[in-house]
């Protein structure tokens, strides 16, 4: 054991937007440590997770996660360096006192956080390396905020910074919508200011994990999101690879990656949101930790991103932590980053609800709702998807009634639904607006009544197990009671559901696969699909 100690500062308590993600990671980055001959300290206070446990780490501190408390931590145990980048946005918040008391943050600094952090600070980087972002501004006021969201134009994505899982995040539609939100999203914001972006409707939605040494860039995966932008990425599901992203498209996305990860100056991990709307790439966020994914992508390709960065973080090359876990020697150089090849499997990431435990709307907002997530992984995008929503507890039917209900923003895309699911087999049961729609194409469905146009309504359909699948979406957060209780009323029935267009769009492809197969889904262990004996 060498006389070097390092502290990771992990994220808390479990709870929505912050969970066993980043548990993974700090223990990840401990067993990393402890390879290294490093004495580790963990500094949590979660009785329930893995970093907590008595031999995960060599020192274990089980503290409330503020400054006092960790100040005192730091004076007894005077650690050579501090990892607060892998416990999400807690520990993160504490960088900057962190360093004011001289305590020696290791990777990414506190300066390069906030750059990230700071709207007006990360802006004037966006403009300095020309990269896009949509109209956006900075209230610190109500009154700010609607002189911004009028000349931005609505609809606009409302959001409080430095904030957990999207907490009071908000896509509104109008001047009067946001005149009954914003004073929200100033509360919560406290003294930081309210992030006012224009918002690219229909956008697909990218994540990057990526991880930088100050020298190169590794990529460790490009995930598009099943869900389009305008929900959480906590909540949304994701493909690995990309499903129909185009090689341009592709390398713009690592063109960028670089730029950003070594001109912020980043150190250790980063992740990075982009919107692609209208064939140009859109920066949403960027992030400078380790991410919700990071678990998801490591089991997928197999390369410990938290351990490879908790080494560059140690000082090591990017090259030199590879080496010691590519095991399989399938990171390659291209497009001046590193990356790893394709294996030929597809991994789809769900997200875990707590709607049947929990009483709230189970519509999907940039306000996150998930505790937790399950993966797929196949040889195909449709069966992956299935295995992920098996996995969630959503179990997609093969035969039987579906109930469609769009809102109005989401109708042109009703044919397309409903005549994928009819050719599967299925009837459509339809409320009035798409019911009528649907008929104007030449589609044959029932009618499914609300609850105020008399009985056996949509309720009871649902109650008396009549519907085996719903898509239903709204037009806003703040829903009729209509939909609210139809919603309500098939988790309580546990049956198969989606409230968004876009995964709607790919349920059809699952349940062929599924039809196809019989059921008869494969079943490998990840060191197959990675070729690891």
């Amino acid at each position: 054991m060498s006389n070097k100690k390092v502290m990771i500062i992990g994220s808390g308590p479990n709870r929505i937007g912050q969970g066993v993600e980043f548990d993974y990671c700090c223990v990840h980055a401990s067993f990393a440590l402890k390879e290294q001959g490093v004495t580790t300290i963990m500094y949590n206070c979660n009785p329930e997770t893995v970093s907590t446990d008595y031999d995960t780490s060599d020192i274990l501190y089980f503290e409330p996660i503020d400054i006092e408390h960790v100040r005192n931590v730091i004076d007894r145990e005077k650690p050579d360096g501090i990892i607060i980048h892998f416990g999400g946005q807690t520990p993160l918040k504490l960088a900057k006192a962190i360093t004011k008391i001289g305590g020696n943050i290791i990777g990414t600094s506190a300066d390069v956080i906030d750059l990230a952090e700071d709207r007006e600070r990360f802006v004037k980087f966006i403009d300095k390396h020309g990269l896009k972002q949509a109209p956006n501004g900075t209230a610190f006021s109500e009154e700010k905020a609607y002189i911004i969201a009028e000349k931005i134009g609505y609809p606009v994505l409302v959001r409080p910074s430095y904030v957990l899982g999207g907490r009071a995040m908000r896509i509104v539609y109008s001047q009067e919508e946001l005149k009954k939100y914003i004073k929200q999203a100033t509360n919560v914001s406290n003294n930081s200011p309210v992030l006012i972006d224009r918002f690219l409707d229909r956008a697909i939605e990218i994540d990057v994990d990526a991880i930088c040494d100050g020298d190169e860039v590794y990529i460790g995966a490009v995930m598009q999101h099943i869900e389009e932008a305008g929900v959480h990425s906590g909540d949304s599901a994701c493909s690995l690879p990309p499903i129909s992203l185009t090689d341009a498209i592709k390398n713009e996305i690592y063109e960028q990656t670089k730029i950003i990860a070594l001109n912020l100056q980043v150190v250790g991990m980063l992740n990075i949101q982009f919107a692609i709307f209208k064939g140009e790439v859109y920066l949403i966020e960027v992030n400078p930790r380790a991410s919700r994914t990071v678990p998801f992508v490591s089991k997928s390709t197999g390369i410990p991103l938290a351990k490879v960065a908790t080494l560059v973080m140690l000082g090591k090359t990017l090259k030199e932590a590879l080496d010691i876990y590519d095991k399989n020697k399938i990171v390659f150089a291209h497009n001046g980053v590193l990356m790893p090849k394709e294996l030929g499997h597809i991994s789809v990431k769900e997200a875990m609800f707590p709607f049947n435990k929990l009483e709230a709307d189970s519509t999907l907002s940039p306000e996150m709702k998930s505790t937790g997530e399950v993966m797929g992984i196949s040889e195909s995008f449709g069966e992956s998807f299935a295995k992920s929503q098996i996995a969630s507890k959503n179990n997609l039917p093969l035969e039987g009634n579906v109930f469609l209900s769009l809102a109005d923003i989401d109708k042109p895309f009703a044919y397309e639904i409903a005549d994928s699911l009819i050719k599967l087999g299925f009837v459509i049961h339809a409320t009035t607006g798409t019911y009528n729609l649907l008929i104007e194409k030449g589609l044959s469905v029932q009618k499914a009544l609300k609850v105020s146009e008399g009985r056996p309504n949509i309720i009871d359909e649902l109650t008396n197990k009549k519907i085996q699948l719903v898509i239903n979406t709204t037009d806003s957060v703040n829903s009729k009671n209509d939909a609210f209780n139809i919603r309500q009323s098939v988790i309580k029935n546990n049956i198969a559901y989606f409230t968004t267009i876009s995964a709607a769009l790919v349920v059809a492809e699952a349940i062929g696969k599924l039809k196809e197969l019989n059921h008869d889904l494969s079943v490998k262990s990840i060191q197959e699909y990675l070729h690891i004996s």
